[in-house]
């Protein structure tokens, strides 16, 4: 059975009414594209096009703090007081309603930007359906260039200036919620009977890393023992998040009534995605693994599974 909606606002929205609410003057938009394989990539792009008054979010740079240990995952999250700075740049408050968008589907990092802006405690954040791929396919208007209003560096430069801690102090970090070593160990424990356990986790990667028969990331190939396979992807369709009716169809069937989900991937970004469709169908946040797959190999004595 579905369980409660949220009470923030729906967390997708779609090209017309974004462009019905670009003259609001405290509208930030955030354009969060980004290649794994080509990490300037999503910055070059920026440049090049973007939807009118976007500020550029740098996966690795911004919504990453690689400073943490390897048990954090290939993207461990910032601190708090590290994107409380970042968020300040952009001029982002809690009351500032916020559009995050990459170059379509959500996962590159559209949607790690919209979980940490929840985790934060904002509740005016949205993701473009279909992101600026959808933008250009509407005839939605472009501008580039590098502009002092929008400068990429302007996130980064803050940090050297602003007290962290203090802006921090505005938001409320901590409000979506993260599953500890402590918990992953619960499911260790319960993951033989499903029908027991109060978790259920899912991750996000392509089958055949699920099934551990290719790893082109990390050093070890495989999944979490008792983990069960949804790969972002199924969430769209032609690079668009599925009817919500749909989504509620096969979230519901992945999960048993009751389940508690707790999401992972490869580096704890694509698991976002994941995140976001389950809000999408009227799920509260569920639980985030972010150290994910990378994080979880970084200790050999962690076991693994293969196969479905």
């Amino acid at each position: 059975m579905m369980m409660s909606p949220t009470t923030s606002v729906f967390p997708l929205i779609d090209v017309a009414e974004l462009r019905a609410q670009l003259g609001d003057p405290e509208l930030r938009i955030i354009d969060a594209r980004f290649d794994l394989m080509n990490p300037n990539a999503g910055r070059a792009a920026w440049v090049a096009a973007r939807i009118p008054g976007a500020r550029y979010a740098h996966l690795g740079e911004d919504l990453s703090d690689h400073s943490r240990a390897a048990s954090e995952g290939r993207h461990p999250l910032p601190s708090a007081e590290r994107l409380a700075r970042t968020l300040a740049g952009w001029d982002v408050t809690p009351a500032t309603p916020v559009v995050v968008y990459d170059a379509s589907s959500g996962a590159m990092a559209a949607a790690r930007l919209w979980w940490l802006l929840r985790w934060m405690g904002h509740g005016k954040v949205r993701v473009l359906d279909g992101g600026f791929a959808a933008w250009l396919a509407a005839g939605g208007s472009s501008v580039s260039g590098e502009a002092a209003d929008e400068a990429a560096d302007a996130p980064r430069a803050s940090r050297s200036v602003t007290d962290g801690a203090s802006i921090a102090s505005n938001w409320r970090p901590g409000s979506a919620p993260l599953a500890s070593f402590e918990i992953m160990d619960a499911h260790l424990n319960t993951h033989s009977d499903t029908r027991n356990s109060p978790q259920v986790c899912i991750d996000a990667r392509a089958p055949e890393r699920f099934r551990g028969e290719i790893e082109p990331l990390d050093p070890r190939a495989g999944h979490i023992p008792g983990a069960r396979n949804r790969p972002f992807a199924d969430n769209l369709f032609e690079g668009r998040f599925k009817p919500v009716a749909q989504l509620q169809a096969e979230w519901s069937a992945l999960l048993p009534e009751g389940a508690e989900p707790v999401l992972y991937c490869g580096s704890g970004v694509t698991a976002c995605h994941n995140a976001l469709a389950l809000v999408a169908a009227g799920w509260p946040m569920p639980m985030l693994y972010a150290p994910s797959w990378s994080g979880w190999v970084s200790d050999t004595r962690r076991p693994i599974a293969t196969g479905e």
